[in-house]
């Protein structure tokens, strides 16, 4: 999902910041930036959550094979699920959005470093920095 494309936007519509060797971190330019690109996140995941709508009731028939059948509740679910997971992400947005009102965005939730600009337009909802992202992610195998 994260990484630039040939026209050099990224994949939230947003060109990469050029960020100034003296420039001050998350300010007020940077904020603006990932307002735009979660704000944009937000708005393609929130059409295609329309899209589904429409699309199941559209496509919703009473198949008299048991297979048709089958294999069109099987599309639902499969769609019903990435929704879901969409809607999970909405809330991250949504939770990143508000830690930008409160200028507590771009920086680790763990340890309060800064998280970095490139790692935050690669994964715009991220809490951790790399550091303490990777040791969560150690910890987490560990459990297993």
């Amino acid at each position: 999902m994260a990484g630039v494309g040939k026209s050099g936007a990224s994949p939230y519509g947003v060109a990469p910041y050029e960020q100034g060797p003296t420039e001050e971190y998350m300010n007020a330019a940077q904020e603006a930036h990932f307002r735009e690109i979660l704000l944009n996140w937000k708005r393609s995941l929130m059409e295609e959550v329309d899209r589904t709508v429409d699309h199941m009731q559209d496509e919703a028939t009473n198949f008299p094979d048991p297979n048709d059948r089958a294999t069109q509740e099987s599309e639902f679910s499969l769609e019903l699920r990435i929704r879901d997971r969409e809607r999970k992400l909405i809330k991250k947005i949504d939770e990143a959005l508000e830690r930008l009102e409160n200028h507590e965005y771009g920086y680790c939730e763990a340890c309060g470093v800064e998280i970095g600009i490139r790692r935050l337009e690669a994964r715009p909802t991220a809490t951790l920095c790399i550091d303490c992202k990777t040791l969560d992610e150690i910890r987490e195998k560990q459990r297993r």
